[in-house]
């Protein structure tokens, strides 16, 4: 029979770590505190109730710059339409145009785009351009096979 190994030994075959150092606790650092006269307790006093208050704000005497104001972003919408395929690859073609004026653009931003430019027509030339547009049947075209 072996011995037993004495209490606070290490098993065989196990690291010996180093003892980690812990903080004193509360009460201890009061107990520290009064037999070193040279320290002071770091305590935090709790101010009264009154002075927790806020002081309020006296009225400026000049009026103060108006800030400005963020522009808000617009509600968007989203919406489908039929348009017939000559003017769908005319937006294409667009939309190259625009590339080699070094202004990459969207379908949606040429839609737009020509919806300011008909809103800044004069009437006789909105008339013309809305004359020179084929009406057609709305709705989903029907699929060719």
């Amino acid at each position: 029979m072996t011995t037993p190994a004495p209490v606070g030994t290490p098993l065989p075959g196990t690291k010996i770590l180093p003892a980690r150092k812990t903080a004193p606790r509360k009460s201890a650092t009061k107990a520290v505190a009064a037999t070193k006269p040279s320290v002071a307790p770091k305590v935090a006093l709790k101010a009264p109730a009154a002075a927790k208050a806020k002081p309020q704000k006296a009225a400026p005497a000049m009026p103060a710059p108006e800030k400005e104001t963020k522009a808000k972003k617009p509600k968007l919408v989203r919406d489908s339409f039929t348009i017939p395929k000559d003017e769908y690859l005319a937006l294409d073609s667009l939309k190259q145009r625009a590339i080699e004026l070094g202004r990459p653009t969207k379908k949606s931003e040429l839609l737009r785009a020509g919806l300011k430019a008909l809103g800044g027509m004069s009437a006789p030339a909105l008339r013309a351009a809305l004359e020179a547009v084929p009406a057609i049947k709305t709705g989903r075209p029907k699929n060719d096979k």
